[in-house]
């Protein structure tokens, strides 16, 4: 996409389905010029349209494909790749160390060559996050909270703590994902932000999004999400 407009446009489809009038508003651009894009995108399969149910005059417009990455060049020559992929099997025995070791040097691999998938993987651990929430479940959000302790302790996904409840604020020391990543200057725990968004999007009954405020590949020494409801952006309580 060479067009700004166009990237806003499917950044906002990106989280819900929207009316004409409220892209509009949304880019702040002329309704002619806003048709011009929507009508390119549709052409290049990006997005397709249906009738709103409440409103048979109006039709709701929504992304017809995802956004699985990118390529850059921003992730070459960042890092030497060999000085953090282990020349031996690390840990005891344990096969979280192993599948972590795996998990981060496909991650390094892939960085190194400039290409992004933080997309996928968040997709990915929406999934993984709707079948946690079976097993973490409890109508008390507090009991929540612990389950979700117990379950990332229990996997070696690292020490999970909440920090905050207005809005809901997890911190994870020794994150599985992103300890072992050098540092990037960006968040890098697209699953882990998949899996919790999905567990609370399951406990609210509302689409809920997991934001990594803190990253060890931002140089800090936690990971930190803060959990915010996607439909009207505000910080979920």
């Amino acid at each position: 996409m060479d067009s700004p407009v166009k990237l806003k446009i499917l950044a906002m489809l990106h989280t819900r389905e929207m009316a004409f009038d409220d892209i509009v508003s949304g880019t702040g651009k002329a309704k002619s010029t806003v048709s011009v894009h929507l009508r390119d995108l549709s052409d290049a399969g990006l997005i397709s349209s249906r009738l709103d149910p409440l409103d048979a005059r109006k039709k709701l417009f929504l992304l017809d494909s995802t956004f699985l990455g990118g390529a850059h060049s921003g992730g070459r020559d960042q890092f030497n790749i060999d000085q953090y992929i282990p020349g031996h099997i690390p840990g005891d025995g344990n096969p979280a160390d192993f599948y972590r070791m795996v998990m981060s040097t496909i991650r390094m691999s892939l960085i190194s060559e400039g290409i992004s998938i933080e997309p996928v993987l968040r997709n990915a651990g929406e999934r993984v996050g709707k079948a946690i929430y079976h097993t973490v479940a409890d109508q008390d959000v507090g009991m929540l909270i612990t389950n979700i302790q117990d379950f990332w302790e229990r996997y070696s996904l690292g020490h999970l703590e909440p920090a905050g409840m207005e809005p809901i604020t997890l911190m994870i020391y020794d994150c599985f994902e992103c300890v072992d990543l050098p540092v990037l200057g960006r968040p890098a725990c697209a699953f882990d932000s998949g899996m919790l968004g999905a567990i609370f999007s399951g406990y609210f009954g509302e689409r809920s999004i997991a934001v990594e405020t803190g990253c060890y590949a931002m140089g800090d020494s936690f990971c930190r999400f803060e959990v915010r409801n996607l439909d009207n952006g505000s910080r979920t309580k």
